[in-house]
């Protein structure tokens, strides 16, 4: 009987343990896709122009993309629990401090400590969760609740925004997420079983700080560079600072012993393939993702509700489709998979590109759909790859390392494409035009990475081991494989 009151016991725990980390998670993951909805409201209320509006998402993402990995690696050595519950309290906070910003300095310095509070709320989550679930199969399941809760949140965000930002305004989207954060403080402080890594490597905080300064640096010249002029001295000395930023990362990662990103990983044919692949990802989805509610309010003239609607069937697709990517892959292989995946994707972009003022939704809808059944079919099959590659024992870092470069090419994704709209509009084009523009640059991009990604794999071969050091930010690589889109997708 008392071991069946303890069975009882740890079944509950284990049930308190998925539903804190999954809401946490589904948090994470309605603020991407929420922000997206309020964009026009708050480039109406702040009184901001584009690049304000890319500085609002980027400022997230970037943060999120540099400190990903060392938020793995944090949690692993100093608690699972105490970085999960401070990231939830970090990103709590923020949240408040963005609804109350009365300016858009204010807002993006709040998007700045969300940005830190997911980059370690989302990789503890995840460890949590595998610890509390020590049997594989068990362990299976409750990742697939947890990549299910993210699909949700990634679906839910865009009519969530919707309704909020007309009813109440854009602050409302933040505002949201701090009943939720305080919930999760109040449940998960006691049932939640601290755990950690004692052979954990030391974070390497050198490599870190030089990546964010140096993508930081790349990022700003980007976004300004439309508007102070890309000749103008500020934007070619950020492009000076990044480059010469991410010269010193890739010296500091090759001579530390436990470095952030090991550069061994990319001596694997398949891995460096797969990364470049994710990065384009990355770059397409949250590029164009930007503009879908702004096309919808400022050129077809919709209301911030019906627009966040009508960007559904994007979303929609990829929570349908994501969970069947990592087995379409297992049986048709990735290469084929995958290359199919970027050119659904790159086609349904290219389409989007040729929408103006006057088409009519039921000519706009399955071109959303198109792009994100592409989407979904790259990136579980990309992650898997990427582990494959290295193989079992640097499985955990691959699949750190591919969420990293795909919120990598998500931060350029915003500020290229945005820099595409500025450039076309400041020549004298419509803004409609400087849409149809970057959505075309973004398809052809993708179409053109289909192609190469389809000839690279094909000659690619996994490798069995790495020369990398083992450095798990995952805490089960297999995981991946079904996996639904993560942080910042």
């Amino acid at each position: 009987m008392a071991v069946s009151h303890a069975a009882s016991g740890s079944r509950s725990n284990r049930g308190v343990v998925l539903g804190v980390t999954c809401l946490g998670q589904f948090m994470v993951l309605l603020d991407n896709t929420i922000v997206g909805a309020a964009l026009p409201d708050m480039q109406h209320r702040l009184h901001t122009q584009l690049t304000g509006l890319q500085w609002i998402v980027d400022a997230y993402v970037l943060l999120v993309a540099m400190l990903l990995l060392s938020g793995g690696i944090f949690a692993d050595r100093f608690g699972r629990k105490r970085v999960y519950l401070t990231g939830v309290a970090l990103f709590t906070v923020a949240s408040a401090l963005c609804s109350l910003a009365p300016s858009l300095g204010w807002l993006v310095a709040g998007r700045v400590l969300q940005g830190i509070g997911a980059a370690a709320l989302s990789p503890a989550s995840l460890a949590l969760l595998a610890a509390a679930h020590p049997v594989p199969r068990e362990r299976v399941k409750a990742i697939g609740l947890w990549a299910g809760c993210s699909g949700i949140g990634l679906a839910a965000g865009p009519v969530v925004g919707g309704v909020l930002t007309e009813a109440f305004g854009w602050p409302a989207i933040f505002l949201v997420n701090v009943p939720i954060g305080v919930v999760l403080l109040l449940v998960g402080l006691r049932p939640l079983a601290e755990s950690r890594n004692p052979s954990a490597p030391a974070i390497d905080i050198p490599g870190t700080a030089v990546s964010v300064l140096g993508v930081g640096a790349l990022t700003y010249g980007l976004i300004e560079g439309g508007a102070r002029g890309w000749t103008s001295p500020v934007i070619l000395a950020a492009f000076a600072a990044a480059v010469i930023l991410l010269g010193t990362f890739i010296a500091v990662e090759a001579r530390r012993s436990a470095p952030m990103l090991p550069l061994g990983l990319f001596r694997q044919r398949l891995f460096t393939v797969s990364s470049t692949a994710m990065v384009v990802v990355g770059f397409a989805l949250m590029g164009s993702s930007f503009f879908f509610s702004q096309f919808f309010v400022y050129v077809q003239g919709s209301s911030i509700l019906r627009a966040g609607l009508q960007t559904l069937p994007l979303s929609i697709a990829m929570v349908v489709v994501s969970p069947y990517a990592g087995r379409l892959a297992a049986r048709y292989g990735f290469r084929v998979v995958v290359s199919t995946g970027l050119a659904l994707a790159g086609l349904g972009l290219m389409t989007l590109g040729t929408v103006h003022a006057n088409t009519g939704y039921a000519n706009v809808w399955w071109r959303l759909g198109l792009a994100g059944i592409g989407f979904a079919l790259t990136l579980s099959p990309l992650t898997g790859a990427a582990i494959q590659a290295v193989g079992p024992q640097e499985g955990g870092l691959a699949s750190g390392v591919s969420s990293t470069t795909r919120q990598i090419g998500a931060v350029l994704g915003v500020a290229v494409l945005g820099a595409v709209v500025r450039s076309r509009q400041s020549h004298g084009a419509s803004f409609e035009t400087g849409l149809n523009s970057a959505f075309l640059a973004s398809g052809a991009v993708t179409l053109a990475t289909a192609v190469l990604t389809g000839l690279w794999l094909a000659r690619s071969r996994p490798a069995k081991s790495s020369t990398a050091p083992r450095r798990a930010t995952e805490p089960d690589a297999a995981m991946t494989l079904n996996e639904a889109p993560s942080v910042g997708s």
